[in-house]
């Protein structure tokens, strides 16, 4: 199922298409996070904005952290398109490639999924548990939909049209474990000095449903590492093949 096929005139039109992909994802996340960070501010005066407490900054919403995690991983793919190698079974991949895959597999695929899965999901169920309709006059609708929408838009394009090399399955799930597990550190952290959640949906659970909500979104998230590893092998399964035998 992997496009790379062909004639040497496909194949460059097709890396053309790749790298401009990335460039693309690279200003949009980019320009993203500087217009979040830099013209995004929330009233918190009111009591409905309570919630939005200065206190760990843009730094406290995963979905700012996300955005970041999107923004390095295509500078990196971008990097790896004009100095490393999109050959797919290299034998000795540079060790941009070898970030570059990393990066997708156990941080860039999944917690973008996560992140748009779950915010429109709450969105539908009640935006007022993520997105209140106070927020819109400061955050524009493009911005909600850079962060939110195109994040997925763009990593199951990514998926589809660069083959990576997954880790070992244990080391990439330590990786996300860590990173998930160290983000629920941070928001009670947050929570300590500023007296409020990061998201309005944990004030309005009890601590029970709060401990569940936490083990359900980190095994959503882990579940989605282990689809992302299905696919990438569903997608590029001669490749997959082919890199297999050439480790042995």
């Amino acid at each position: 199922m992997a496009p790379v096929r062909g004639n040497s005139l496909y194949q460059g039109v097709y890396g053309a298409l790749r790298t401009l992909l990335h460039l693309t994802a690279a200003v949009q996340f980019s320009y993203g996070i500087y217009y979040d960070f830099t013209y995004v501010e929330f009233p918190t005066s009111g009591p409905e904005m309570r919630i939005h407490h200065p206190w760990g900054g843009k730094f406290k919403y995963l979905t700012f952290l996300d955005a970041i995690i999107q923004a390095l991983y295509y500078i990196v793919s971008l990097v790896n398109d004009f100095v490393g190698t999109n050959e797919l079974t290299p034998k000795k991949p540079p060790a941009v490639r070898r970030f570059k895959d990393w990066l997708m597999a156990t941080l860039a695929f999944p917690v973008a999924i996560n992140v748009g899965v779950t915010f429109w999901t709450l969105y539908a169920i009640d935006r007022e548990l993520v997105f209140p309709k106070v927020l819109d006059p400061v955050f524009p609708s493009w911005l909600n939909h850079v962060l939110h929408t195109n994040i997925v838009v763009f990593i199951v394009l990514e998926l589809f049209i660069s083959y990576r090399s997954y880790p070992k399955r244990s080391h990439g799930l330590a990786v996300l474990t860590i990173f998930m597990g160290s983000y629920l550190v941070w928001i009670h952290i947050v929570k300590h000095y500023s007296g409020v959640y990061v998201y309005p949906v944990l004030e309005v659970l009890q601590l029970p449903q709060r401990i569940l909500f936490f083990v359900v979104v980190v095994g959503f998230t882990l579940s989605l590492y282990l689809l992302g590893e299905f696919l990438n092998n569903t997608v590029w399964a001669k490749e997959v093949k082919l890199a297999k035998r050439k480790s042995n």
